[in-house]
């Protein structure tokens, strides 16, 4: 059962954070150019109300719609991304306003009620739908060159000193349970239910790839040698004649630079390099003699066998244990406003030494996105279902990730050529 008070205050606490997500742009911004990749700021938070209102307010409780008309405005499914610009959107204010009514709405029925299962599903899948809109809303920022959020988290650029972090942890392989475990209170539908899969022995990095390691493949003429590259790879670096990372460029002195949200700031040799697509992590890899994970090493990496506190076949939440995530641990929830070095926070190591598996960056894996053995689709059918096949893996959240949404065995995908995502990679060795 929910804890009423805490399920409000998340409530309130994530709303919160999408209006701040987007207080200071401007009525141009919250609408911005007709891209492919991204959608109007306007559009989007929108959805995320009429989202929570389709799910708690007219599903669970049966209510009527607050906006007439408004599944032609706001239902992903059904709207194509390509005319959400041309939409008869209501106005800045109208937004806001709809966004609180229906935020009342779901506080005003939890208040004196003891929730069941099946009505907390209800309450946590909009909540949990809507942080992952403002990482979203985060890297929209990022791809518009729009000035960083101005956020009320505490900040910290991460410890001083912080360095890079060599070598590969080696794991011996085994049985592994590769998914959630029916104990977790709410998980998606692509991550159920754990099953075993047996692991060869392998070598994983400890760390994820930094932008001083990625230079070097770039300065090598990596972009520029089709050997490197899968088939489907090359076709997309041709297509969009990519010689280097989207938002770096040469500075004064031919060092690079990179750009985040609306400045340039040189290239942070220990930083992870970050909105790389799967074919830009795929060619390193090729280039450097290592491959990327599969979703099982990794997720056996970041858990380890064997660690718990759980009847049956037991593995951790998170690299570091059970615990909930601390500033300590991991890099998330917008607090350092950037990635920090990957030799950080040594206190979120893995059984096995691997850092900052949780936080940072998102980490590509090696596998296409399909589902787990036993599939059930979850209410939400569009949610995982329409994806499988042509997506890519991604594991681990990254620093604008919401601590009460990630988990180990927490599935992204994205289509192998997103670079606007906020995604590095860590390697394996080839052999072991």
């Amino acid at each position: 059962m929910a804890a009423r008070a805490n399920l409000t205050d998340a409530l309130i606490e994530a709303r919160s954070r999408t209006f701040e997500l987007v207080a200071d742009l401007s009525d141009q911004q919250m609408i911005g150019p007709h891209l492919d990749i991204v959608n109007p700021p306007l559009w989007e938070i929108g959805h995320v109300a009429w989202f929570q209102e389709k799910w708690t307010l007219r599903h669970l409780r049966q209510r009527k719609p607050i906006l007439e008309g408004v599944d032609s405005l706001y239902d992903s499914a059904a709207i194509s991304h390509d005319t959400r610009w041309d939409l008869a959107l209501p106005r800045r204010d109208k937004t806001l306003g709809y966004m609180q009514q229906v935020l009342a709405g779901v506080i005003s029925g939890i208040e004196g009620v003891t929730l069941d299962q099946n009505q907390e599903y209800f309450h946590l899948l909009p909540l949990y739908h809507e942080y992952m809109h403002s990482e979203a809303l985060t890297y929209t920022r990022q791809t518009l060159a729009y000035p960083a959020p101005e956020l009320r988290v505490a900040h910290s650029k991460g410890p001083s000193g912080a360095g890079p972090l060599i070598g590969d942890a080696e794991l011996p392989g085994g049985r592994f349970y590769l998914g959630a475990l029916p104990d977790e209170p709410f998980v998606f539908d692509n991550e159920k239910w754990a099953y075993p899969v047996d692991i060869a022995p392998f070598k994983i990095a400890r760390a994820a790839v930094s932008n001083a390691e990625f230079a070097e493949f770039v300065e090598a003429g990596g972009y520029a040698r089709e050997t490197y590259w899968s088939p489907a790879g090359w076709d997309w670096r041709t297509g969009a004649k990519a010689e280097h990372p989207v938002y770096w460029e040469r500075g004064e002195g031919g060092r690079w630079r990179r750009r985040h949200f609306d400045q340039w700031v040189p290239l942070e040799d220990h930083l992870p390099v970050i909105h790389l697509n799967w074919y830009e992590a795929d060619a390193f890899c090729r280039w450097a003699g290592r491959r990327l994970p599969t979703e099982a090493e990794w997720e056996m990496a970041a858990s380890g066998p064997g660690i718990g506190s759980r009847p049956g076949p037991t593995k951790s939440r998170f690299p570091w244990g059970d615990d909930e995530p601390t500033a300590e641990r991991a890099n998330l929830d917008w607090r350092a406003m950037g990635c920090i070095p990957v030799g950080a926070l040594p206190g979120g190591d893995s059984v096995y030494g691997c850092r900052q598996m949780i936080g940072n960056v998102w980490e590509w894996t090696a596998d296409d996105f399909k589902p787990y053995p036993g599939f059930v689709v979850d209410p939400y059918k569009e949610y995982s279902v329409p994806w499988f096949g042509d997506h890519k893996v991604l594991r681990g959240g990254c620093w604008t990730t919401r601590p009460g949404l990630i988990r180990n065995s927490w599935r992204n995908f994205y289509k192998p050529d997103r670079r606007d995502v906020l995604a590095g990679f860590r390697t394996c060795a080839c052999e072991f």
